[in-house]
């Protein structure tokens, strides 16, 4: 199964990344994931189920840590019919 996972991290400040935002960069980043996307806003990263959920837990930990005060979180399934179950 591949999953895909959408979050972000709070407060924002729109002058500089803080803390908590580099801190959850650094983990996924360092996750081994097939795709990352670390933007302004919002971040992606996909791979294997296994990866991604090790990965969210490592950047809720890390973040929290760093100062984030509220992180939202959205993880999808991503592929055709049936991917679920493998």
């Amino acid at each position: 199964m591949r999953l895909r996972v959408e979050f972000t991290t709070e407060p924002f400040d729109l002058d500089e990344a803080p803390p908590h935002a580099l801190a959850a960069r650094d983990v996924l980043q360092a996750a081994g994931l097939d795709a990352v996307d670390v933007g302004p806003f919002g971040n992606t990263a996909e791979g294997d189920v296994d990866t991604v959920l090790a990965a969210v837990d490592r950047m809720l930990r890390t973040s929290l840590r760093a100062g984030a005060t509220r992180v939202s979180l959205q993880v999808n399934v991503v592929g055709g019919a049936g991917e679920a179950d493998k």
